[in-house]
């Protein structure tokens, strides 16, 4: 069983470097231990990661190809489907849609995929499914200057030409420094601490306040206290925009 499972994966492999077009590159990420490898591939087209090179950590179970390859980004990016701290990825393919008749080479390329479709209402980053739900010109502002930072992207590309292009020129606006006791106020009487841990996780203050109230949180007379799991996840789920 253990020589056939490296007999798949080494032509797995050998598909690989014989398809250059894809641009698509894994090899053993030590020596000739092929349960751990290590695979790149370009940023797609016409998105934010455009230009960039990501690498891809494959480790590959003993029960390969009955399990899926275990994958996590090496390379730093900026995508709800793709946890920012640790490279945590939520896909299907590399989970319940697996099925032995797919390869390394087909998850990596939904991988690749999955950066041109994100699908911010299943997240692995909460804070990046918000901000593409919300205000996606600073989602891409910022996926972009991460894939020129982490994934050594070039500063400009047919997606930076036009982004350009369709942008509309705003009047900066100037920024109102408000008084202690008129941020107080922006709390509605909730306690600072019990919001701060959904500000601290990437949301606005008043957009966690309208989340509360349209819960109809207890405003426990501004004190603090644990809020219970089902009503935690009513409050998520209206800050990530769900029905």
């Amino acid at each position: 069983m253990a020589s056939n499972r490296l007999r798949r994966i080494a032509k797995e492999l050998a598909d690989i470097q014989s398809d250059t077009a894809s641009k698509i590159f894994c090899q053993p990420s030590n020596g000739s231990d092929l349960s751990h490898l290590l695979a790149t591939f370009p940023g797609p087209p016409d998105t934010p990661y455009e230009g960039g090179t990501y690498i891809v950590d494959v480790k590959i179970p003993q029960e390969y190809p009955f399990r899926p390859p275990v994958m996590f980004f090496q390379t730093k990016l900026w995508h709800p489907n793709v946890s920012s701290q640790t490279g945590a990825i939520c896909l299907d393919t590399l989970g319940t849609a697996w099925s032995p008749v797919l390869t390394i080479k087909s998850a990596l390329l939904s991988l690749q995929s999955l950066l041109s479709t994100p699908e911010p209402k299943d997240p692995q980053d909460a804070e990046v499914a918000s901000m593409l739900m919300n205000n996606p010109e600073q989602f891409q502002r910022i996926a972009r200057e991460w894939a020129i930072k982490h994934a050594s992207a070039p500063p400009q590309t047919n997606w930076d030409v036009n982004v350009a292009k369709t942008a509309t020129p705003t009047k900066p606006k100037s920024k109102k420094t408000l008084s202690a006791e008129e941020e107080m106020k922006r709390y509605h009487g909730y306690n600072k601490d019990l919001i701060d841990r959904f500000v601290n996780m990437g949301f606005d203050i008043d957009r966690v306040v309208e989340a509360f109230e349209f819960v109809h949180i207890d405003k426990n007379e501004g004190q603090d206290y644990e809020l219970e799991e089902a009503y935690m996840g009513d409050i998520t789920a209206r800050l990530l925009g769900e029905p």
